[in-house]
């Protein structure tokens, strides 16, 4: 999906980047080939599209991320998964409160990268700022106004990578609304074994039992909130495979037999457009 967006071009909306692809232009590379379509030759804006092509090849090469983050707006951070899945980072949290100013983190579970790791309050969890720094991209149900504002004010010299794929508003978008143990279960994807019905005041209760002494409670506590970080990696997979299909794919789509096709002429491009946690 990333060598078919266009959208982080100078100068190309999410308008213009369809009409590319109505036209056939599923590439970089072809839209390299075929520059005619952005501008006249010498133009100010085909040599800043030309340029912008030769540095998001760059970029792809040497694995920067933070190069597409940073020029796509946060809802279309999902194009970048793909091409970055070794270097995600499944991210879910516990926490005794929904305000910052009320609770504390518990506990935290990054599943990435080949591995899947918990880092617990008044244990490890102070590793956990260092430990992101391998990762490019983060995944999270919720995380832009739950999960990352905690993280911040718990660690305030930590910088999130700057690719967030926030799967709540990506489901959305496909018609998939309500908390994530609800959309995983209404789409059969991910395992809940061992910790069924736990829900998020649970992991409250299961927390205060274990500072009362439980080691039971805090290893059931662990086990739930791996199971909310493991289980965004199926729902990335279909999420990103969805939206993929409703983009690219219904711009190409053959016109309905009862619609006439409608001419894209030269195909120009368009002008550049404007840049509560739910239940977990």
């Amino acid at each position: 999906m990333l060598r078919s967006t266009f959208h982080h071009l100078e100068g190309i909306s999410l308008a213009g980047e369809a009409s590319l692809w109505r036209s056939g232009i599923r590439d970089w590379s072809e839209l390299a080939g075929q520059l005619d379509r952005v501008g006249a030759p010498g133009s100010p804006r085909r040599e800043r599209i030309a340029r912008g092509l030769a540095e998001s090849e760059a970029a792809l090469a040497e694995h920067r991320g933070e190069f597409f983050a940073r020029r796509l707006p946060y809802a279309e951070h999902w194009r970048i998964y793909p091409a970055f899945r070794p270097a995600t980072a499944f991210l879910d949290i516990e926490t005794t409160s929904l305000s910052p100013y009320e609770g504390i983190v518990t506990v935290v579970t990054v599943h990435g990268g080949g591995a899947t790791r918990s880092f617990v309050a008044d244990d490890n969890l102070e590793e956990l700022p260092s430990y992101l720094r391998r990762f490019q991209l983060m995944v999270t149900f919720s995380g832009r106004v739950f999960d990352i504002p905690f993280l911040q004010f718990r660690f305030p010299q930590w910088t999130p990578p700057a690719g967030h794929f926030d799967l709540r508003f990506a489901l959305y978008r496909v018609g998939q609304a309500g908390g994530l143990k609800r959309i995983e279960e209404r789409l059969r994807l991910g395992s809940r074994a061992g910790v069924e019905g736990i829900q998020g005041l649970d992991a409250v209760r299961l927390w205060e039992q274990h500072r009362r002494g439980s080691a039971s409670a805090l290893d059931r506590l662990i086990q739930y909130n791996r199971a909310d970080a493991v289980n965004l990696e199926p729902l990335a997979e279909w999420t990103v495979r969805e939206l993929t299909r409703r983009s690219v794919g219904s711009a190409v789509a053959p016109p309905r037999p009862d619609r006439p096709a409608r001419s894209e002429g030269s195909a120009r491009v368009g002008a550049p457009s404007g840049g509560t946690a739910a239940g977990r």
